[in-house]
């Protein structure tokens, strides 16, 4: 549960920085703009990168559970939950 709340945490620090850093990034004095393409693109790549990590993390996960727990592995017993195939009454 830790770990849930901490990737959690980072993942929402990944979102609010750039937010926040687009927030302060307009200048008090008159002739400072934001070109709001090049920010838009930006908070764009970022978003996508933490998508494509976070993509790939899932992606690994699964594959790596899938082959761990494949029926022809020879070190997978049956939990017990799935039992050795009898009734246990």
């Amino acid at each position: 549960m830790r770990n849930i709340i901490g990737l959690f945490m980072v993942l929402s620090i990944l979102v609010i920085l750039p937010t926040v850093q687009i927030v302060f990034a307009a200048g008090d004095e008159a002739g400072e703009y934001i070109d709001r393409r090049v920010e838009i693109w930006n908070l764009f790549f970022r978003m996508m990168t933490v998508a494509f990590v976070v993509g790939a993390v899932v992606s690994g996960t699964l594959i790596w559970l899938i082959w761990r727990f494949r029926e022809s592995n020879p070190k997978a017993t049956p939990t017990k939950y799935e039992g050795t195939g009898e009734l246990d009454r």
